[in-house]
């Protein structure tokens, strides 16, 4: 037996929920599926599966074992299917992580509009804004909005996000509006996004960077949230344009001191190790994103 259908063995073993079970699914003696199981961890010198006469559980090491044979055996059918259907219908499991609040309003959409061309691809997506690892936790993917520091991961820029300082115009009327960076530490409250430094840093007309100290009236690990807040006039915005660009758009707030932002543009990045196998599926994936947002993605306030 081959090294993939050692594989194949081994993922039916797991699905099966016992050696038994896939010894029946296999049409194959209990006793040969042990065999192979047994000169399989002998052979990569690990535990895959803790076994008792009632149930199996999976090692770490039996767990990345697992998902990567998935993925091999996803790429070869996907490579077959491929050679079989010259438009190459991809196919296959594609595990990415996204933050939150752009992954379900902008990302989302996208991804059902690549699933109407590709009906194949089955998305595990996890919203979140922590920093996933890539590798230890088996994902294909990420997307990340930052000015990128790990030289470990290839990205491929998907479009641009640009800061946005932002407030209702019946917060305005009550603290005035303030004209310049300086302003912001004279009688102004802030929402402030907790996963972020506590103060805000922006750059005067004149090119200093100003440390903004004004009081957090609210703190939230949400903007879609914070951007509700600041509709009701609760306090200043300082956020990613995707976020509040229908309630500027809606005159529910205002922009300020855009002179000084419009060009503090950061972007939004689909990001893997340099370890990891990018099948076509996920490939195709990454250059639909950067095709469907583009270099002035539909969110822009800034012309």
């Amino acid at each position: 037996m081959n090294q993939l259908e050692d594989m194949q063995t081994f993922v039916r073993i797991v699905e099966a929920g016992s050696i038994t079970r896939a010894s029946e699914q296999l049409n194959t003696v209990k006793s040969a599926i042990s065999r192979r199981l047994a000169e399989l961890e002998k052979r990569l010198g690990v535990t895959l599966l803790t076994r008792t006469t009632r149930s199996q559980t999976l090692t770490d090491s039996g767990l990345s074992y697992y998902q990567q044979c998935l993925r091999i055996i996803e790429d070869l059918a996907e490579v077959e299917a491929s050679i079989k259907d010259k438009h190459c219908s991809f196919a296959g499991t594609i595990k990415i992580s996204v933050p939150f609040s752009f992954g379900l309003k902008h990302l989302a959409p996208a991804f059902r509009q690549f699933n109407q061309a590709h009906p194949n691809v089955l998305f595990n997506v996890d919203f979140n804004d922590r920093k996933v690892d890539l590798i230890e936790e088996g994902y294909d993917l990420a997307i990340r909005i930052s000015t990128l520091a790990d030289s470990t991961l290839i990205a491929r820029k998907i479009t641009s996000v640009s800061p946005v300082l932002c407030a209702s115009p019946a917060y305005l009327k009550q603290y005035g509006e303030p004209k310049t960076a300086e302003d912001l530490n004279q009688g102004h409250v802030r929402l402030r996004y907790n996963l972020m430094p506590e103060a805000w840093q922006l750059v005067s007309d004149s090119g200093k960077t100003v440390v903004v100290k004004s009081p957090v009236v609210v703190s939230a690990n949400n903007g879609n949230y914070l951007c509700e807040e600041a509709i009701a006039g609760r306090g200043l915005m300082f956020g990613p344009d995707f976020i509040c660009y229908e309630a500027i758009r809606a005159g529910q707030l205002k922009l300020l001191l855009c002179e000084q932002l419009r060009n503090q543009t950061t972007n939004a990045y689909a990001v893997y190790p340099h370890t990891r196998h990018l099948s076509q599926r996920v490939r195709g994936l990454v250059d639909f994103l950067a095709d469907y947002f583009g270099e002035k993605p539909y969110w822009g306030i800034y012309s």
